[in-house]
């Protein structure tokens, strides 16, 4: 049953993926994403070779120069890999920022009976995605660890811990539109199962180049779906293609 509402909100949330709403919020969070990447490396190599010295004296090879520059390459290079990691939690939860914009549109388009949610002020989003974005970045480098210890089930485990931070962020972020932080609290404890196994489809597809890069957006439609799925009746004419 559960699965079968996650599957009907995504297929919803799949038939309004041309609407210039979502296009808006996908580039936005992508350039945003990229820019904090490349800024936070920028920052992380020229504080790494700030801190080295430019000359070393080293057993057998004396006194030498490179140092510096070896050390500054492999801390670029180890963001680099790391950015694999990290590309698509930075994006979402920059995506979480523009939740709203989202929502909305799907709320216009599906439930346009329901009366209009209150919309999260700009501080309170950006607390939120920074919160987020901090949580998504330290249990995924922790993650890391378990990637490497229990590599077999690397990607279960990736699948597992994403799903459940994915699941919890974005159906709170919708209902706290609805129903306040408080409240949204409890639902989301009340249908942490269902909740969870969204997100945890919603996270399978984040290891799949490119089509990644797509899945916040369809995510935060989803949610909202599956939010008034939990505690409304569903739309009666949820057409699966949005209009041209």
């Amino acid at each position: 049953m559960a699965f079968q509402m996650i599957f009907r909100a995504f297929l919803l949330a799949l038939g309004q993926l041309s609407d210039p709403r979502f296009r808006r919020v996908f580039f936005i969070g992508i350039a945003l994403a990229l820019a904090l990447l490349v800024g936070f490396t920028a920052l992380f190599t020229g504080f790494i070779n700030w801190l080295t010295p430019e000359e070393v004296w080293l057993p057998i090879l004396g006194e030498v120069r490179w140092v510096s520059d070896l050390v500054s390459w492999g801390a670029a290079f180890l963001l680099m890999f790391l950015s694999v990691f990290l590309m698509i939690p930075v994006a979402s939860a920059i995506t979480s920022m523009f939740l709203d914009d989202v929502a909305e549109a799907v709320e216009s388009e599906h439930y346009p009976q329901l009366p209009p949610s209150t919309p999260v002020p700009f501080g309170d989003a950006l607390r939120d995605t920074v919160n987020f974005l901090g949580v998504l970045i330290g249990v995924n480098i922790l993650a890391i660890v378990l990637y490497l210890l229990f590599a077999p089930a690397a990607l279960f485990i990736f699948w597992g811990v994403n799903g459940f931070l994915l699941g919890r962020e974005y159906f709170t972020m919708v209902a706290i539109r609805h129903v306040g932080r408080t409240q949204a609290k409890k639902l989301r404890r009340q249908f942490i199962g269902t909740i969870w196994l969204a997100g945890v489809l919603m996270a399978m597809p984040l290891s799949i180049p490119l089509l990644n890069l797509i899945i916040p957006i369809l995510g935060a439609a989803t949610f909202t779906h599956l939010f008034h799925a939990l505690t409304t009746r569903p739309p009666e004419t949820g057409s699966l293609h949005h209009p041209q």
